[in-house]
């Protein structure tokens, strides 16, 4: 492994407030395996020191090492010999030296004698600043088909408390010690080790519920086939059940291969998801090296109330979590130290000033602190500047960059609005021929043409002839022969039956009663004349829909609803029951796509679906004088791609501007950087500046406080997708006549233009 980024001091930071990812609630991470120099400690001390040097350039901020990875794990018989633990505490004494200088806490294994020197424990050793912050023994030893742990180790699950040696000096063991990092908010580390995480009830289980939100795994797992699956199975799971980080480095190169086999593998989740792994069988070092949202692990939990009623289910467990140690990121301060379980915590903590004077944090027991006053303590160090992520980040976070998985999305998604239409039929008369049809107004817009053909699927799920459709076009004074044709042309073409209304008459009319200058002609094309044709077009609907025993089918999106971007009433913000609600404007043009892949649809109506997507999302509410750019919706309300994303980051993870500004610009400063979802036109590809961010984010976060009025009323329609709805009755209850002050004044403090 080497280093790929430039150490930046703090100017850097001062200078660019997106330089640090530490400054926006993250933490970089190292899962790392070195070849090991098997029942060499020293050697191994050097190697790891080598990568810890490396990572501290690349701001790393916790660095996992596999199981026993000072000695080698697969020592048989050779770890109860004298000279080999002497090397191996030898090997630790360099480490916690050289870590004064290094940024990264620092996670390693290795095997360590009992104070009576009559037990031997397998153990991670957890160093930072010259200090040892934990020693966590392994609880749970497999002796069971190629393993033997118990012929040489104690089991560490009841060793709270106990002493071991390091270097002649006399260290807790600590099962149930969790690390917690003031200056870098939101991270609690917990250690386990290999087959503690392969039980019914592993200890960072317990951990979670305790307040740990970075779970280390240091491992040995000798590979098998089909074994590296299992592992991320098991750890992909503890992240999601735990809302928690889980980071793993498997033991490689250089174990023995007597009668075993090793691949390295080294992986890091959050939360479910993958951030990253290295490459398996490696020749030399590999590290997966990612930065992990701590924000989103906090406000997960803080989101998930059983979360904490488990917590408190397991509270007598729990209590053995009471030693919780401090450490500083980044200032140099020693660790005050372990609080034995019945000590006076204010006796040790003086003590321990004594024999640290530089210390500026305290060890914690429970949720009582202790602390050390010093200048130290009360000045922050500035963040170091990390360059860009190092995580997945979509810029489309709707919509998987996987072609696999946006497939598989894009089914689920059609498939729960079909579904959801079927069973609102089925409930009102409409099960079976002739019963209760679905009326709906098409555009040949996006929105529309999805719903269309999600009820032409409902029809034929239902038995029913798509005849029984009833689709209207209502052109106005902008509808373009374009849009009109495409609706005709696809409605006729999925066998739905089809009309046009004219509503221009009807329009004008109103607009004249009404005093309006556009009723006597006049080119005044103000907001009400845009809401005079769109509130008649829903009038039309509703009484069609009374004439001919129907219901009126929305086509409203989740995006549009978030923006406030419908005609309130009898207009599109209203229907009798939605489809399109639960669906964000970036993800139905890859449902029609999807449509079409799968052959759904004749080859004649798949042809007009492609020209639809190739429309201008636009309302056409206002006529386009000629040589003039006809009206856009984008150009009125901004891109829905910044739109959509901020809404997501609203929404699912609970972020406030400044950070949804902060990723945005991550994953949409450059061009060229990252994924695009499968089908997305290289001319529709573009980057957003900082300043254009900032606005596009100003827009969305006003039209999102003052439009909620709109979403308290609207009609039902099924969830979707994980990221979220804004139906009052389901993810999103908010008042409609709060102030979005709070919010505005953050963009205005916190979030840069160029």
């Amino acid at each position: 492994m080497s280093s790929s980024t430039e150490s930046a001091g703090p100017s850097a930071q001062a200078a660019d407030p997106h330089a640090s990812i530490y400054d926006h609630g993250f933490v970089r991470v190292a899962a790392v395996t070195v070849p090991v120099a098997l029942a060499d400690p020293a050697t191994n001390a050097e190697r790891h020191l080598e990568q810890l040097r490396a990572l501290h350039d690349e701001q790393v901020g916790l660095a996992v090492f596999p199981e026993l990875s000072l000695t080698g794990y697969s020592l048989d018989d050779l770890v109860l010999q004298e000279p080999l633990l002497d090397a191996a505490e030898a090997a630790l004494g360099t480490l916690i030296d050289a870590s004064r200088e290094l940024l990264p806490i620092i996670v390693v294994g290795a095997p360590l004698r009992s104070r009576d020197r009559a037990r031997l424990f397998n153990c991670a050793v957890v160093i930072h600043r010259g200090e040892v912050l934990a020693v966590a023994p392994k609880q749970n030893l497999p002796t069971y088909r190629e393993f033997y742990e118990r012929r040489w180790y104690a089991p560490g699950d009841d060793a709270d408390g106990e002493l071991v040696r390091i270097g002649g000096e006399e260290h807790l063991l600590t099962p149930h010690s969790i690390i917690t990092v003031p200056d870098v908010p939101g991270l609690r580390l917990f250690v386990e080790i290999c087959e503690d995480m392969w039980v019914p009830v592993p200890p960072s289980a317990q951990a979670a519920l305790a307040g740990a939100t970075v779970v280390a795994n240091l491992s040995g797992s000798p590979i098998t086939v089909g074994r590296a699956e299992d592992r991320k199975l098991l750890a992909r799971s503890a992240s999601a059940r735990c809302q928690s980080a889980y980071v793993y480095a498997a033991a490689g190169e250089g174990e023995s291969t007597t009668d075993l086999a090793w691949d390295g593998q080294t992986f890091v989740y959050e939360c479910g998801d993958l951030l990253g792994e290295s490459e398996r069988f490696p020749q030399g070092p590999r590290a997966t090296i990612v930065d992990v949202d701590l924000d989103r692990i906090v406000a997960e939990r803080r989101r998930q109330n059983t979360f904490d009623d488990n917590r408190r289910t397991h509270a007598a467990a729990l209590e053995d979590f009471e030693t919780w140690t401090e450490t500083s990121l980044f200032t140099p301060d020693a660790l005050i130290g372990d609080l034995p379980h019945g000590e006076d915590d204010d006796t040790l903590a003086h003590d321990a000033a004594q024999e640290a004077p530089l210390a500026g944090l305290g060890a914690v027991t429970g949720s009582d602190m202790t602390w050390i006053e010093s200048d130290a303590a009360d000045e922050e160090a500035p963040r170091p500047a990390t360059g860009p992520l190092r995580r997945p980040l979509h810029r489309f976070p709707f919509v998987p960059d996987d072609p696999a998985r946006l497939a598989q999305d894009c089914y689920e998604a059609y498939n729960i609005q079909v579904e959801g239409l079927v069973r609102r039929l089925s409930a009102i008369g409409g099960d079976r021929p002739g019963g209760t049809r679905p009326v709906l107004g098409v555009s040949g817009g996006l929105d529309s043409t999805h719903a269309l053909i999600v009820c032409a699927q409902a029809m034929d799920r239902l038995g029913r002839d798509r005849s029984e459709i009833l689709a209207y076009t209502m052109p106005g004074f902008a509808t373009t022969e374009h849009t009109r044709s495409n609706a005709e042309l696809l409605s006729t073409a999925i066998g739905a039956s089809f009309e046009t209304i004219d509503i221009r008459p009807a329009s004008t009319q109103m607009l004249k009663d009404m005093g309006h200058p556009a009723g006597s002609g006049e080119e005044v094309y103000d907001v009400t004349f845009e809401n005079v044709q769109a509130g008649l077009r829903y009038d039309y609907l509703f009484r069609l829909a009374n004439h001919h025993g129907g219901i009126v089918v929305g086509t409203g999106d989740l995006s549009e609803l978030a923006l406030g971007w419908s005609t309130y009433g009898v207009g599109d913000q209203m229907s009798h029951y939605g489809v399109n609600a639960g669906v964000p404007k970036t993800l139905i043009q890859h449902l029609i796509r999807w449509v079409i892949a799968e052959g759904l649809f004749d080859e004649a109506t798949s042809g007009i679906l492609r020209a639809v997507l190739d429309t201008e999302i636009s309302p056409e509410l206002v006529p386009t004088r000629p040589g003039e750019k006809a009206q856009s919706t984008e150009d009125s309300i901004g891109p829905y791609a910044l739109h959509d994303f901020s809404l997501y980051h609203l929404l699912r993870r609970g972020y406030g501007p400044a950070k949804i500004a902060y990723l945005a610009h991550q994953a949409w400063g450059e061009l060229e950087a990252g994924e695009w979802p499968a089908g997305y036109a290289d001319e529709d590809r573009r980057a957003y500046t900082r300043g254009e961010i900032r606005d596009w984010l100003t827009v969305f976060t006003r039209r999102f406080f003052s439009n909620q009025f709109k979403r308290s009323a609207v009609p039902n329609s099924p969830k979707v997708l994980s990221g979220g709805s804004l139906s009052p009755r389901g993810d999103w209850r908010m008042p409609s006549d709060v102030t979005s002050r709070a919010w505005m004044t953050e963009i205005e403090a916190e979030v840069p233009g160029d």
